[in-house]
């Protein structure tokens, strides 16, 4: 059945990603990310943004057969996630709807998900914290909601390039499925199988040439089901599954959030909700990837937007190893997950001060370049 959900999900997804990009002159008015002068912009032609939608039809028919097959969890799961999906394709149709507001229809999600599927985390791995949640029903919603809010508006923080949220959240997904696997829950190795071919099926498009991108409704929903697995996972298998597992699995879009929260109003004294330039995989675009390929000629943006996102998955690569392998042991995942803050800290300081790692740099050609940008600004 795993299989055969995948599949469906695939192509599904694959066909009607396909079919909007052939029809973009019937629903460009509506479907077009135009702006292509905004902090957060890095496409050099309009786009269609709606890509939440062949994701959600790959999700659907794998849900159908799915509950021909017996397995209701994945329609239950779409149900639920209904609030966040449409609250973000909204968005993307009408550029209008703020991100408080989806932030909150997330929680509406978390919520519908605790009541349909029972799916609240009663423990987190945390001893006094663990004991409010099991004498504190209510405590237990709101962190579960709280969570799964979270994780939706992180995995869309890092929707920035072409495949980055993709591809990042492919990665966590096979470590989903694989754990899923590994404690014998089938159910949820075929939701995650389902979730890895509707993203695979947009994947194709969006990677390397950017022919659609996933907007709100796409990295809302895949980070609610994200979350949701995880938090399924946690739940079913107590004492088996570190709740850590997930945290370190989703840790780089988590933290990426949570810095970039600090930054904004700390730092920069500014409203956490408004874009800037500086999260890390812009970082990543600005200071390596922009200086090693041509001019500003159209194919050479392009192909700078899809160099970024490589060295995001191997960032995702840092933390979702050690999860996929420490997934049992609380203490590897504590110890890796405070390793990993401390990396990309590190590495954040290095980058914005322009002494970027040796190994992150490809071409001499960027160093050189690199060196005449600083000697210009002093």
């Amino acid at each position: 059945m795993s299989i055969g959900l995948f599949f469906g999900a695939l192509l599904a997804a694959l066909l009607v990603a396909v079919a909007i990009i052939r029809s973009t002159h019937l629903h460009a008015h509506l479907s077009m990310d135009g702006d292509l002068s905004g902090p957060q912009k890095f496409h050099v032609v309009p786009t269609p943004r709606v890509g939440g939608v062949p994701i959600m039809a790959g999700l659907t028919l794998s849900a159908s057969i799915a509950w021909y097959l017996g397995l209701r969890e994945l329609a239950y799961l779409l149900l639920a996630g209904l609030p966040v999906f449409l609250a973000g394709l909204t968005e993307d149709l009408t550029k209008r709807v703020r991100p408080l507001y989806r932030l909150l229809f997330a929680f509406v999600s978390a919520a519908m998900a605790v009541w349909l599927l029972d799916a609240k985390l009663s423990w987190i791995g945390l001893p006094g914290m663990d004991a409010a949640l099991h004498s504190l029903p209510c405590l237990a919603v709101l962190v579960t909601v709280f969570a799964v809010g979270g994780v939706c508006h992180a995995i869309n923080i890092i929707d920035g390039y072409n495949g980055l949220m993709g591809g990042v959240a492919m990665v966590i997904t096979g470590a989903l499925a694989f754990v899923s696997f590994a404690v014998g829950d089938m159910d949820l190795l075929a939701i995650s199988l389902a979730l890895l071919g509707a993203v695979l099926g947009f994947f194709v498009w969006n990677f390397p040439r950017g022919m659609i991108f996933a907007g709100d409704a796409g990295a809302y929903l895949v980070g609610f089901l994200l979350a949701e697995v995880s938090v399924l996972l946690v739940v079913r298998h107590p004492g088996v599954v570190s709740p850590w597992f997930p945290m370190l699995l989703m840790i780089y879009p988590v933290f990426e959030t949570i810095f970039s929260i600090y930054r904004k109003k700390f730092v920069r004294q500014m409203s956490p909700g408004m874009p800037d330039g500086l999260h890390f995989h812009m970082l990543i675009y600005k200071r390596l990837v922009r200086w090693m390929v041509g001019k500003r000629e159209a194919k050479h943006l392009l192909r700078r937007n899809s160099l970024t996102a490589p060295y995001l998955w191997a960032v995702a690569l840092f933390s979702v190893m050690p999860a996929t392998l420490f997934w049992q042991y609380q203490w590897a995942l504590q110890l890796c997950c405070g390793l990993f803050v401390l990396m990309y800290i590190w590495l954040y300081r290095r980058i914005v001060q322009f002494r970027a790692p040796r190994w992150l740099v490809l071409h001499r050609a960027a160093k050189a370049d690199r060196r005449k940008l600083v000697a210009s600004s002093h």
